[in-house]
C-alpha cells in the first residue's frame, strides 16, 4: 500500500454501535472513532446531546450513504426529569431560570404523561442545532437575538413511568425523529406545574437496533493498541441501517445490472409492497437500495462497484 493511500485511510465499510459517553459531542465521538479505525470516511445517524450517553451509530466508508434511514428512524430513551427547577436548554447544563415546589406523586405523573402520547407540533428549545438563515438557533440564543419560533410535527409511541423518588421521574419514551426529549421534559413539567429539565438522557435504541449490542470507546481504544482485527471484528454490516426495509435478492447477471446503475426485475416477494427495497445477492451480500418503478427495481443508493466482491 501506497503511503498515500495509507495517509488517507483504510477504505473500509460498516457500522460501530458506539454508547456515546456523558460530557462528548456526537462529532467529537465520531472523530474519535474515526482515527481508531484510520477510517477514509465516517459520519453519524443522527446527533445526541453532550449531556446524553446511548447509541451512536457511527457509519464507516460505503456505510455513510444509508445514514439518512436512522435519522428517520424511530428512537427511544430512557430519561431523567428533575421536577421543580427549570433551565435556560431545559436540561441540567442550563441556567436556572425558575424554581417551584414539587407537589406531584406518581398518579399525578401518570395522568400527565397520558396527554403527550401521538402526533403532536412542537417548539424545539431556542438551544437547538436547527437552524435559522444558516445559522443555528443556539447562536441566537447565546447572542440574546430573538427568532421566530419554529414547530415540527412529531410523534410520541409511548411513554412509561419507570420510578420517582422526591423530586426525580424517570420515564421510558418512544418517539419519531426529530423529537426534542428537553422540550417534552420542559412541556410535562410545565403541565405539572412545577417546572422540569432533564438531568440524565440515555438513547437506548434506534428502529429495531438495541443497546446490548453498543461498545464504549475505551474498548475501541484497548483493541486499538492490539492492532485493527479486533476493532474490525466489531462492525456491524451497512444493511444494519435498513432494516426496516423488506429485502429481495438478485442473481448475480442482476447484480451487474444494479451496481451499474440499471434496473432489474422486482422478484416475487410473497406478496409484500413496498417503494423501497433492501437489495442483497443471493450469497447474502448487500448490494444498496433499490426504489419500484414501473415493476422493475431502479437502483437509488448503491455500494461502490470496488467495494463488492462478486
Amino acid at each position: 500500500m501506497s503511503k498515500a493511500r495509507l495517509r488517507k485511510g483504510r477504505a473500509l465499510t460498516g457500522v460501530v454501535l458506539l454508547n456515546k459517553p456523558q460530557g462528548m459531542s456526537s462529532n467529537h465521538a465520531l472523530q474519535r472513532v474515526k482515527r481508531l479505525y484510520n477510517a477514509q470516511k465516517a459520519g453519524h445517524t443522527g446527533a445526541l446531546d453532550p449531556l446524553a450517553t446511548g447509541i451512536l451509530p457511527v457509519c464507516l466508508g460505503e456505510a455513510t450513504k444509508f445514514s439518512q434511514y436512522l435519522l428517520d428512524a424511530d428512537k427511544a430513551y430512557r430519561v431523567e426529569a428533575t421536577l421543580g427547577v427549570r433551565t435556560t436548554t431545559s436540561d441540567a447544563e442550563g441556567e436556572v431560570v425558575e424554581e417551584k415546589q414539587v407537589a406531584v406523586d406518581a398518579a399525578k405523573v401518570a395522568d400527565a404523561i397520558k396527554q403527550f402520547i401521538g402526533e403532536q407540533e412542537q417548539s424545539p428549545s431556542i438551544y437547538s442545532a436547527l437552524k435559522h438563515e444558516g445559522r443555528p438557533l443556539y447562536y441566537y440564543a447565546r447572542q440574546g437575538i430573538e427568532v421566530p419560533k419554529k414547530t415540527r410535527t412529531i410523534t410520541v409511541h409511548s411513554i412509561e413511568l419507570l420510578d420517582i423518588q422526591d423530586n426525580k421521574v424517570t420515564l421510558q419514551v418512544s418517539c419519531s425523529k426529530g423529537t426534542y426529549i428537553r422540550t417534552l421534559v420542559d412541556d410535562l413539567g410545565q403541565l405539572l406545574g412545577c417546572g422540569a429539565h432533564v438531568s440524565m438522557l440515555h438513547r437506548n435504541a434506534v428502529a429495531d437496533i438495541a443497546e446490548a449490542a453498543m461498545v464504549t470507546l475505551e474498548q475501541l481504544e484497548t483493541l486499538a493498541e492490539e492492532g485493527y482485527e479486533g476493532l474490525d471484528a466489531l462492525l456491524h454490516p451497512a444493511d444494519l441501517l435498513l432494516g426496516q426495509l423488506p429485502e429481495v435478492t438478485v442473481t448475480q447477471a442482476q447484480t451487474r445490472d444494479f451496481l451499474h446503475g440499471q434496473p432489474v426485475p422486482l422478484p416475487e416477494q410473497n406478496g409484500k409492497e413496498a417503494e423501497e427495497w433492501r437489495v442483497t445477492t443471493e450469497n447474502s451480500l448487500f448490494l444498496g437500495v433499490g426504489r419500484v418503478k414501473n415493476a422493475e427495481l431502479w437502483p437509488r443508493r448503491v455500494i461502490a462497484r470496488e467495494h463488492v466482491d462478486l
